[in-house]
């Protein structure tokens, strides 16, 4: 499931596709979370596939991390919250976005 799959989006010329707001929902730290130091070069997207096999859920890594910029990048010697239990937080995306 993509971070806009549960979106009405809605054709604008000259802009493309423009989507409603997303809810995101709060993850909260469990025991199954995995701490990683990132090295140069991680990417949210790239460790979104390394640890859940899906690039498009980079943004449950940037959520739990409270990480808001516009950037797949990340900074290298900061730890990060890989959080595991992708399933709950996909149902609780979407019961808050209904």
């Amino acid at each position: 499931m993509g971070r806009y799959d549960n979106l009405d989006g809605k054709i604008i010329v000259g802009k493309g596709i423009v989507y409603d707001s997303l809810l995101l929902p709060y993850i909260e730290p469990t025991d199954s979370d995995i701490l990683i130091v990132t090295e140069e070069e991680d990417r949210l997207d790239l460790l979104a596939n390394k640890y859940y096999g899906d690039q498009t859920k980079w943004w449950i890594i940037a959520t739990a991390n409270n990480i808001n910029d516009a950037t797949f990048y990340v900074e290298s010697g900061i730890q990060l919250r890989i959080p595991m239990d992708t399933n709950k937080i996909l149902n609780d995306l979407q019961n808050i976005n209904k």
